[in-house]
């Protein structure tokens, strides 16, 4: 008999209620596991970068492709099977993986081989895992508070990130490889003993059974593409990706190595962008975000191109700071707007495959982005590969207050069963 969980309804509190306690567990569950991934990666790249740049990168190879290439698989089966399901099954995979990783790092070392089929365990999982945990807020929270529960969400990502690293360091220097591998399978634990009493709405857990995987995806393109404010949402998102993402993780160092700054003012501009998103993020879960939610997600790439153009032209490290601050804010923005619009416009039943195109898009734009803007710091200079990130967060947002499907995008005051309204005849 499976055990009684905690279920929560979502169709009937106003949107300044208290969010659900079982959205608030879970939250509380897996940014726990959060922090322990965070140093465990911190801990695999520290382990990888004795072996050279290229076995490095190659087990970051190892965990970005088959993460992409299974995406669109990972979002139909967890629309087919369930997104609990599915987060118990990865949370179980990587429970046994970490521990496996733990007792082989103690006897054998890290040999590269190792390093990098851990790393290709990871980014498969995390195919399928992504997408069932990204559409979870849908399935725990009524539609009026799903922004306010994302915003709270990227708020606990950004504390996990900032507190990971540090944890990996020190863990490290302590006990290695094996020692991060045991905290983070504390993390999945920790996961797993939520998810066993935590219990999604059961309206929104699954698709149809008569159709294929295949044709499961296909449908989840086919939505996606026809969905006038899908289609313009995640357009937008690949966009703000490729002018948002790399700027401070690729041409950060480069811009502190270009300047003679050193290490230590390229890790306080990391900072201060992972300090403008949470800042960003909080404010969001405290007030909500703005009643036009489309334009909010528009304005965030503007902001963020302010902040660009400033870190362009930085004199100083604090000048940089300042403006990696003003990047995190608008980036924050964008996340906190973007994320539950896309989420709320999703169909029940597609849940996962949206989301699965929503992370997929962002890889692809990133993946992209990487190399030409690598290229073009080289050929032209840091500076000039800011400025054309600026411009290009810029156009984003242009494009999407130029978009009638966002621009008209409200959330909606009278409770319905996402949140949000559209202009036009049916609504």
């Amino acid at each position: 008999m499976a055990p009684t969980g905690i279920t929560e309804t979502t169709d009937s509190p106003p949107s300044r209620t208290a969010l659900p306690r079982s959205y608030l567990y879970w939250l509380a569950g897996t940014r726990a596991s959060l922090v322990g991934d965070a140093a465990l990666h911190f801990a695999l790249g520290w382990a990888a970068s004795a072996h050279g740049g290229r076995t490095a990168a190659l087990v970051l190879t190892a965990i970005t492709l088959p993460r992409t290439v299974f995406l669109l698989l990972g979002g139909a089966v967890g629309d087919r099977f369930g997104a609990r399901r599915m987060m118990i099954t990865g949370d179980v995979t990587m429970l046994v993986t970490v521990l496996a990783l733990a007792v082989a790092a103690r006897l054998c070392g890290t040999p590269p081989w190792m390093l990098v089929g851990f790393a290709v365990v990871v980014g498969t999982v995390d195919a399928f895992y992504l997408p069932a945990t990204g559409s979870m807020p849908r399935r725990l929270v009524s539609g009026e508070q799903l922004p306010r529960a994302m915003a709270l969400q990227q708020a606990g990502g950004q504390v996990a990130a900032l507190l990971g690293a540090p944890l990996g360091a020190v863990l490290v220097a302590g006990a290695g490889l094996s020692g991060a591998a045991l905290v983070d399978a504390v993390g999945f634990t920790a996961v797993l003993a939520v998810m066993w009493w935590v219990r999604p709405t059961a309206g929104a857990e699954r698709s149809p059974r008569t159709e294929s995987l295949l044709a499961g995806i296909a449908d989840g393109v086919r939505t996606a593409a026809t969905d006038p404010v899908l289609r313009a949402a995640l357009l937008l998102t690949a966009a703000a990706a490729a002018g948002l993402l790399p700027a401070i993780a690729l041409l950060g160092p480069l811009l502190a190595r270009s300047s003679g700054w050193g290490p230590g003012p390229a890790g306080l501009v990391a900072a201060g962008q992972g300090a403008g998103m949470l800042l960003t993020a909080l404010v969001a879960a405290r007030l909500g975000p703005m009643r036009r939610i489309g334009v909010g997600a528009s304005l965030g790439p503007v902001l963020a191109a302010a902040g660009l153009a400033g870190l362009a032209a930085a004199p100083t490290p604090a000048a940089a700071v300042a403006a990696a601050g003003v990047v995190g804010a608008g980036s924050g923005m964008f996340a906190c707007h973007i994320g539950p619009l896309v989420l709320a416009g999703a169909p029940d039943t597609h849940l996962s495959r949206i989301q699965s195109l929503l992370t997929l898009v962002q890889s692809l734009a990133l993946v992209v982005a990487n190399n030409v803007l690598g290229w073009f710091a080289h050929e032209a200079g840091v500076r000039s590969a800011l400025a054309s990130c600026a411009v290009l967060g810029c156009a984003a947002g242009a494009t999407g207050l130029a978009s009638p499907a966002l621009r008209g995008l409200r959330r909606a005051p009278e409770k319905d069963r996402t949140g949000f309204r559209r202009k036009g005849p049916h609504h």
